[in-house]
């Protein structure tokens, strides 16, 4: 998977996260039985994304401190449940093995 290039993709690709994520939530609030699976994890994806990007505006974000906090909810979930789950993939890869370089 190809991380970000630039500091400044990468803070787009969290903001595009989080734009997606609270899409999740506009849909589970619209169609809460079949959108259920989301109830359980949408809040702390939300709070990790914000906090990340708060992190990276503010200039206390550290890089390569393993992977976020996000990665062990949806690691196991394929993307029909977790339809942005290759930009999350692509947010903590970069985040582990910093910008692509090449």
């Amino acid at each position: 998977m190809i991380r970000a290039r630039t500091v400044d993709e990468y803070v787009s690709l969290i903001r595009d996260a989080i734009y997606e994520v609270d899409e999740m939530r506009a849909s589970l609030e619209f169609d809460e039985d079949s959108m259920s699976a989301y109830a359980l994890f949408i809040d702390d994806l939300e709070n990790s994304l914000k906090q990340l990007y708060s992190q990276m505006l503010d200039g206390s974000y550290c890089w390569r401190t393993g992977d976020l906090p996000f990665m062990e909810v949806i690691r196991d979930l394929d993307d029909k449940v977790m339809p942005i789950r290759a930009l999350l993939t692509r947010i903590n890869e970069t985040h582990k093995n910093g910008l692509e370089t090449e």
